[in-house]
């Protein structure tokens, strides 16, 4: 495929998989924003692979984890070494990949968390569902911060970007509870639900109990995208305004999760297009204001992201 024909494809694969980021990455400058879709093309089909799903839609059980994990591997690290692949989404990450210096070593981080769902792994601590979370998105929203023009080695930026993707994850966990127990998943803390007195094979016996705990991950998440915001000065303004426009797009999904409660746990919590584009229009006045709304900030990070 050419370029050209990369990126409709990548296009197409965004506006089906994510309405947010889809709404969300048109604000991009042009080229900018057709590497966000190409970057977007191949985490899609990562995730896809991963979990049986079709565009983030339809998780299923897979019994084939490890030979997924060894095909996503391989061909991810044929796109790194700039081969053609004849797969879209792996091409797509050769494009981008070339045309941004993207470090190779973030491809990498994000397949581990992958390995870690092969391999059935779940967290035992929220140190370690962190770590989980930074592999699966914190280091997603590294490589977007490199294709926005930010220097693999400003690690402040970088630091804010992994903030806003952890904020991302830990909102779609607290979203997908029910959604994850139905094929076999928990990514709650293992001592979470030990103080709460839930076994994670009974987990939806009482979806009341699990109020509390998804209130949590949406806490945490809340904090997360609080600290990301300081990170978008860096940004030109149009970058700085698709970051913040999707910072209160997901951010109003765990918000909504919070407020629902139980309710939370029998529907799939999105944001309606009138919500989406009340967040964009906000996110355009705090991107012309972010120097002063989101000067730097201090004091120890919520959470140490590994270094390359």
């Amino acid at each position: 495929m050419t370029r050209a024909e990369l990126v409709a494809a990548a296009r197409a694969s965004i506006a089906r998989g994510s309405k947010s980021f889809a709404a969300a990455s048109h604000l991009f400058a042009p080229k900018m924003r057709e590497r966000a879709w190409l970057l977007y093309a191949w985490c899609r089909a990562c995730d896809d692979l991963a979990d049986g799903q079709d565009h983030g839609h339809g998780m299923t059980r897979i019994d084939d984890a490890p030979a997924r994990l060894a095909r996503l591997t391989a061909l991810t690290e044929a796109a790194l070494a700039g081969r053609e692949t004849g797969e879209m989404p792996f091409d797509a990450l050769r494009v981008v990949a070339a045309e941004t210096g993207l470090p190779a070593g973030f491809a990498r981080h994000h397949l581990a968390g992958f390995a870690r769902d092969a391999a059935e792994w779940r967290p035992a601590t929220e140190a370690e569902l962190l770590d989980y979370c930074y592999q699966v998105a914190g280091v997603v929203g590294c490589m977007m911060a490199v294709v926005m023009g930010v220097s693999p080695s400003d690690e402040t930026t970088l630091d804010h970007a992994c903030e806003l993707g952890l904020a991302f994850q830990l909102a779609n966990i607290a979203r997908d509870v029910a959604e994850d127990a139905s094929v076999g998943r928990c990514y709650l803390p293992g001592d979470w639900l030990a103080e709460a007195g839930i076994a994670r094979e009974a987990l939806l016996a009482d979806p009341a109990r699990l109020v509390p705990l998804v209130r949590r991950l949406t806490d945490r998440a809340a904090q997360f995208e609080a600290r990301a915001r300081h990170g978008t000065p860096a940004l030109p303004f149009r970058a700085a305004w698709a970051v913040l426009a999707a910072a209160r797009i997901y951010g109003d999904i765990g918000r909504k999760v919070a407020t629902l409660g139980a309710g939370a746990l029998t529907q799939r919590v999105g944001t309606s297009r009138g919500e989406k584009i009340g967040a964009i229009y906000s996110a355009w006045h705090q991107a012309r204001q972010r120097e002063r709304l989101y000067p730097p900030i201090g004091g120890p990070a919520l959470w140490e992201r590994p270094r390359l």
